[in-house]
């Protein structure tokens, strides 16, 4: 397992989409592009009415998978604790609503790192307990990514987590814009997970490159 500070590293700019979520170019293009303009990890979530299924989904997930081995960035795997391991994911990332992460912990070992959705304290000290890596801590803003995310908490949670030393790593998730990077890193969060901001903009190299200056690394 990597050590925790290259985990931070790994987490500056998480790039998470599936075929719904794309805009302007074909999915796998989207994912291609974002490699391509810097961004530091990429989960597969495929959800939602348009969410592809059977073969055609099994496909685009080990065509995901290859471009983040060429372009050497991490690629994780949302929810799906049995695909993960058939495609050997560096990742898996589950929510409240997902399998318990202690289960999930107890079956992948130590072989991919943990993530978990947070919505409160509680929850994040739980996830801490059961064995995560990492925290996804949202939404941060009002999104169009989720159908039943939770209410809007902005960086209030990564603040109290901040102050309290909590030790695992913290991204925040929904709704994030470039301009929201600053507040969100000096509440304490080591990147944030983007979605539309990347896979609906007109230009996906542009908004990549505009992410990674307002994280420091442009």
């Amino acid at each position: 397992m990597i050590s925790n500070r290259d985990l931070r590293d790994v987490l500056s700019l998480y790039f998470v989409m599936g075929s719904p979520d794309a805009g302007s170019h074909a999915p796998l293009e989207t994912i291609r592009i974002a490699l391509q303009a810097g961004i530091t990890c990429f989960q597969w979530r495929e959800k939602g009415e348009r969410a592809l299924t059977g073969n055609e989904r099994l496909d685009f997930a080990y065509a995901a998978r290859q471009l983040c081995r060429d372009y050497q960035v991490p690629f994780f795997v949302d929810d799906d604790l049995a695909l993960a391991i058939q495609l050997k994911a560096d990742g898996i990332h589950v929510g409240q609503k997902d399998e318990q992460a202690r289960r999930v912990r107890q079956k992948i070992g130590n072989t991919m790192w943990l993530g978990v959705s947070a919505h409160s304290t509680e929850e994040a000290e739980k996830a801490l307990h059961d064995g995560a890596d990492y925290i996804g801590v949202g939404p941060y803003k009002p999104t169009q990514s989720k159908s039943d995310a939770e209410a809007p908490i902005g960086d209030s949670i990564i603040r109290q987590l901040s102050d309290a030393k909590f030790p695992l790593p913290m991204v925040a998730i929904g709704g994030v814009t470039p301009d929201d990077v600053p507040d969100i890193c000096s509440a304490g969060a080591s990147g944030v997970a983007v979605i539309s901001a990347i896979s609906k903009a007109e230009d996906p190299t542009a908004a990549v490159k505009c992410f990674l200056t307002k994280l420091g690394k442009g």
